[in-house]
């Protein structure tokens, strides 16, 4: 019976780990897809000028960037893996167009250095959020309140300009996000004993994951950024 117990425990460790080593694969990829396009399009001055120099194009790119998160999100359940994997990759390229922004404002020590210190965090709280045995989802949901909060105060601020809010959404947003990194990754440790290793649930289910722990940490790192960095 101990054997029986030990060989279960053991079995689920190893899904678990299978499960979020993919995750935590799709997600180191899509960071890097970000960063070579973001690289590349800072050093190809015809491309920085029509995304950055026409408004029009920019806000398109951004507006695409949410439509095919959301469309991610609302049909995982429909579309094919290689299909949910397509659109992480489409998805992470188009970020990194806009996201090459950080590269015109801020010099690169600054950048490197607000990366690691993200990094280092980021790190921190998933390993909070996958050894703790508390229940993480009181505070997601609290996290997720604060972020809609921050969205409709970084709205606001777009038009009122106020130099006060625009750092009280920073630090707040800096909370939110190390909050959500935590609460998504003990959802991610659920989600590992829910599906079938292998299978095409299991696939999908590991792409929704690195979307989220991918959205944590760039949204954590342009905030730190905020704080952190130097600009030019």
């Amino acid at each position: 019976m101990q054997d029986m117990r030990y060989d279960t425990y053991a079995g689920a460790k190893v899904q678990t780990n299978t499960f979020v080593t993919a995750v935590f694969g799709w997600m180191t990829g899509a960071l890097a897809i970000t960063a070579i396009v973001a690289l590349l399009t800072v050093r190809v001055p015809a491309l920085t000028n029509l995304i950055f120099a026409n408004r029009a194009v920019f806000i398109g790119l951004l507006i695409a960037e949410v439509v095919l998160v959301i469309a991610l999100i609302a049909s995982i359940n429909r579309i094919s893996a290689a299909t949910a994997s397509v659109m992480l990759i489409v998805y992470s390229a188009l970020n990194g167009l806009t996201i090459s922004a950080i590269m015109l404002i801020y010099t690169a020590t600054s950048v490197t250095g607000t990366f690691f210190v993200c990094a280092s965090v980021f790190g921190v709280m998933c390993g909070y959020g996958a050894i703790t045995k508390k229940d993480l989802s009181g505070m997601g949901s609290l996290c997720f309140m604060g972020l809609i909060g921050v969205i409709i105060a970084s709205v606001v601020n777009m038009f009122v300009a106020s130099t006060a809010l625009y750092w009280g959404v920073t630090y707040i947003g800096v909370l939110v996000f190390v909050g959500l990194t935590a609460y998504d990754m003990q959802k991610i440790k659920h989600m590992a004993m829910s599906v079938q290793p292998g299978s095409t649930a299991a696939q999908k289910a590991a792409v929704i994951g690195a979307l989220h722990l991918y959205l944590d940490f760039i949204n954590l790192f342009l905030l730190l950024l905020r704080i952190l960095g130097r600009e030019r």
